[in-house]
């Protein structure tokens, strides 16, 4: 009698168990054929997506440096393309995601609601950052500065080691390396963008004939230009300026010369130096 109760509790346990299982795989089916297919299909758009970014902003970079190859400008663009890349695929991924759960049944709103909450609280504590982005971005963007360039920022000036979305590195003619905030810049004076100029205030006195210390600077100038180690670096001829202004006892001549970028100082130390030569030869005395 027992054996058959428990035989009979066993089929009824097992139909039950049946049942629901077939209740389930209905449900799961039903729930596959509609909103799982639409998960799926969102899933593989994403994943679309993700990939036309990537293929997209990588060809846009090789027609970009191909037509237009600058070792500094590709790194620049390559930088932008990063954080391009990286704004999109977090775009389509929130969306993707936000999809998806609701296609679960899970409700969104509350997840939105702490999210903006969240949002909030963190964009105070990174104002800084959004401010450092978007100024790297618009300095990158700008061509303002490259690395290699001698630039001054505020009371900072040096050699750019590196510049970023972040901040930009300068070395100082003492060595020492300074990292200033894109966010804290303001003005930037870029010494060595496309060319340079040397300047020369050249001071004699007032009892000198000008127009010989003119000739002597012109000449200097010349033979400058001419000689095999700067010649190269010499775009144009000397500039005289002219008469500038009177000292006390002295008049200024000022004069220029046109070199390529960061070769100004090199220039100027080896005309000023030849200057110095001539001068002791020819009994000038600068003032």
């Amino acid at each position: 009698m027992g054996d058959k109760i428990f035989l009979l509790f066993f089929k009824m346990l097992e139909e039950i168990i049946i049942m629901h299982i077939q209740l389930y795989l209905d449900m799961l089916i039903k729930w596959a054929l509609t909103s799982g297919l639409k998960i799926i299909f969102v899933v593989i758009l994403m994943i679309l997506a993700l990939k036309l970014v990537d293929n997209f902003t990588e060809k846009l970079i090789k027609n970009f440096v191909s037509s237009n190859y600058d070792s500094e400008l590709e790194k620049r663009v390559h930088t932008l393309r990063t954080m391009t890349k990286s704004i999109l695929d977090v775009l389509i991924l929130a969306v993707g995601s936000m999809i998806i759960l609701e296609k679960l049944g899970i409700n969104i709103g509350p997840m939105l609601a702490a999210a903006g909450v969240v949002g909030l609280a963190v964009g105070f504590g990174s104002q800084r950052l959004v401010e450092d982005l978007i100024s790297g971005f618009i300095i990158l963007i700008g061509d303002q500065i490259r690395v290699g360039d001698v630039i001054k920022i505020g009371d900072k000036s040096g050699l750019v080691e590196k510049v970023d979305l972040k901040m930009v590195v300068l070395r100082d003619v003492e060595g020492s390396v300074h990292f200033i905030r894109n966010g804290k810049i303001d003005i930037i004076t870029n010494m060595t963008k496309d060319y340079s100029y040397s300047v020369f205030d050249t001071g004699v006195s007032a009892k000198e004939n000008i127009d010989n210390v003119i000739e002597i600077i012109k000449g200097i100038g010349e033979d400058l230009q001419n000689n095999s180690q700067h010649k190269h670096d010499i775009l144009e001829p000397i500039e005289i300026l002219g008469l500038d202004k009177f000292n006390d006892a002295a008049i200024i001549i000022k004069s220029r010369i046109k070199t390529k970028p960061i070769k100004q100082w090199v220039v100027g130390r080896e005309f000023n130096l030849r200057l110095k030569r001539k001068f002791d030869e020819l009994n000038i005395q600068i003032q």
